[in-house]
């Protein structure tokens, strides 16, 4: 927290009074940056906490001026949301108020209307909860169901109950609801349209099939990017469509990527190549007044990473979204995988999604997590899989085995399974997968069954704490 005040320059801080307890150890700490504090609330507050809404009460009823209520510039920031800080400490994205007249288009464009209910239950600190789904929501004047946590089993009576037509979600969100049992609520919905963003298609078809006739727009987006995606067809597993009436609006490109260097492949002058159709690249977009990046708070090097300059000529700037896409003949686009993802083992390039997707049609399988993690005496990163059984089955390894050996190339089989009971997920369900390649595969640290391929044997066995001495001394190949 102290980290994100002194990141953005925050001047004031209005608290919640049930966090006033658990903040207290930093007040000194606030008191020192020169902070306003006030409390939205009538108890009783600590010594130089104001309280906001008499302060407010008291004041006089007339118009905000001019010079505090109205931005020079459509480009100035209006906000800040911070980055999830997966890699390091959060930055704070510059929202500018020309970004938030945008989002305030984003239902109309999805086709919603003022008629609709719209539930929302995703966290309001996230972009797509404030700015598309609350923003979204005024810019069109729906009805917003708003829940403040996101329930799987409770999910269908919610919508039955506020007769709700719409629902945002994102991530791993949708899987949840397909491994719920069966209830009596998912029946006679009234929901036609289910808009967000990171829809697996194995998931895709078994939602539509369970809970269908409905809509799904699948989007694409980035809080501080410069480009945005919608799969207005349906066209189930894509994104988005690379027309060329879109790309005139909206230009972008994908580009050929070294996953080894994790830098763009560049020719002979120095220039970016274009993919060609059915080959994964990174999305990058032109940066233009229409299409600005306004970076981080905190100084332009924050934002350096985000910038790729010479792409196709000299002196031009684009922004790099970090993900790899891939653009079929018909020019749907598909989500591959995010770049610090996608690793690299036995000198080729394996993308986590497309191991997750062959590992996710195992009927015993409920959720699964690909991530790669470095191996002493190996070159690159070599796979690692998180498993949690679908209820009430057991694992069964050789069908497992069978099943990536059909399936996936071999330098892509997972070399290590990890058995958990859940899979560890962000505030906005996305997988943990920093986090579970540091945790490694040792099983003197983790209380997990592990498990490790056994090539010559064309099995997975139990990772004993004897193989993982054999494994570390080079007498076990992976």
């Amino acid at each position: 927290l102290l980290h994100c005040l002194r990141s953005c320059g925050a001047r004031a801080l209005v608290l919640a009074p049930e966090f006033l307890e658990s903040l207290e150890p930093d007040l000194p700490a606030l008191r020192a940056m020169g902070l306003r504090l006030w409390a939205a609330g009538p108890e009783a507050h600590p010594a130089g906490i104001g309280d906001l809404l008499a302060e407010a009460s008291a004041e006089a009823d007339g118009p905000v001026p001019g010079y505090l209520s109205a931005p020079q510039s459509m480009m100035d920031t209006c906000l800040y949301i911070f980055t999830s800080g997966t890699t390091g400490l959060p930055k704070a994205a510059q929202i500018s108020h020309l970004k938030i007249l945008q989002c305030q288009a984003f239902y109309e464009l999805c086709g919603a209307h003022q008629e609709d209910v719209i539930y929302l239950a995703l966290p309001l600190y996230h972009m797509s909860g404030s700015l598309l789904g609350i923003v979204g929501c005024l810019g069109i004047g729906a009805t917003v169901v708003l829940k403040s946590k996101f329930s799987a089993g409770q999910f269908w009576e919610d919508c039955q109950q506020h007769g709700v037509t719409v629902f945002q979600y994102i991530g791993e969100l949708c899987r949840y609801l397909v491994n719920q049992p069966p209830s009596t609520a998912e029946h006679g919905h009234k929901v036609r349209l289910a808009v967000g963003s990171g829809l697996r298609p194995d998931t895709w078809e078994r939602f539509l099939r369970r809970f269908g006739p409905l809509r799904v727009l699948e989007t694409y987006g980035l809080t501080e990017g410069n480009v945005a995606t919608f799969n207005y067809t349906g066209q189930l597993g894509a994104v988005g469509r690379a027309s060329w009436l879109y790309k005139h609006v909206f230009p972008f490109s994908l580009i050929r990527y070294d996953v080894t260097t994790g830098e763009p492949v560049r020719d002979a002058q120095g220039h970016c190549v274009a993919t060609c159709p059915g080959e994964p690249g990174l999305l990058v977009a032109p940066v233009s007044q229409q299409s600005p990046f306004l970076g981080y708070a905190g100084g332009p090097e924050l934002g350096q990473g985000k910038l790729l300059k010479g792409v196709f000529r000299a002196g031009d700037v684009f922004f790099n979204t970090g993900d790899l896409l891939v653009c079929d003949h018909q020019g749907f686009l598909r989500f591959h995988d995010r770049t610090g993802d996608t690793f690299r083992w036995k000198g080729e390039n394996v993308a986590t999604t497309e191991v997750a997707e062959a590992l996710e049609s195992l009927d015993f399988l409920q959720e699964v997590n690909v991530y790669g993690v470095t191996v002493p005496g190996h070159e690159g990163r070599a796979g690692m899989a998180a498993l949690v059984l679908r209820p009430p089955h057991s694992l069964d390894l050789a069908r497992l085995h069978a099943h990536v050996s059909e399936n996936l190339p071999p330098y892509a089989w997972p070399r290590f399974l990890r058995l958990q009971e859940s899979l560890a997920t962000t505030e906005t369900f996305k997988q943990q997968k920093v986090r579970m390649a540091k945790e490694g595969f040792d099983p003197s640290a983790l209380s997990d069954p592990l498990y490790v391929l056994d090539q010559p044997g064309g099995a997975y066995v139990p990772l004993t704490r004897a193989r993982y001495g054999a494994l570390l001394a080079g007498d076990l190949r992976i």
